[in-house]
């Protein structure tokens, strides 16, 4: 099972507060883990909302909303992307997970990604065919 893992915001990552040497040198190393383990699919980092957008949908309407966003709370510092076995495996990962927010308290959540089953008739098999041509056209481009 696919899983995102997030790591969610605080008023340091918020304010552009940048983790220190020793933070970046626990997570290189448990990244390094994660990737011979054969886990980690993705993860990044992400910039404080400030530097973000929003666009809101209503019916057709579209508005922009520049950041910052007022609820550090529901906010997202960073992601990983996982493979595993169960939420179980997920959930022993990220208790090895270097605290990635030392001066305030850090938070990790841990979501199922949606897998095609899921979907069920509603993802008839052209529909399939057409995310899976997709997928793979995303692959192609990335090896470039």
């Amino acid at each position: 099972m696919k899983v995102m893992v997030i790591v969610k915001a605080t008023k340091n990552s918020e304010a552009g507060k940048m983790p220190s040497e020793k933070l970046l040198a626990e997570m290189g190393k448990y990244n390094e883990e994660l990737v011979k383990a054969g886990v980690m699919l993705a993860g990044e980092g992400l910039h404080p909302s400030a530097k973000g957008k929003r666009v809101t949908f209503t019916g057709s309407k579209r508005t922009v909303a520049d950041g910052p966003f007022t609820e550090t709370k529901e906010l997202i510092a960073g992601f990983w992307l996982w493979q595993v076995k169960s939420m179980e495996e997920a959930v022993e990962w990220a208790r090895r997970c270097p605290d990635p927010m030392p001066d305030e308290v850090g938070e990790l959540e841990i979501r199922p990604v949606f897998e095609p089953e899921d979907f069920g008739p509603a993802l008839t098999p052209e529909l399939r065919a057409h995310e899976q041509r997709l997928r793979e056209e995303v692959e192609r481009q990335q090896k470039k």
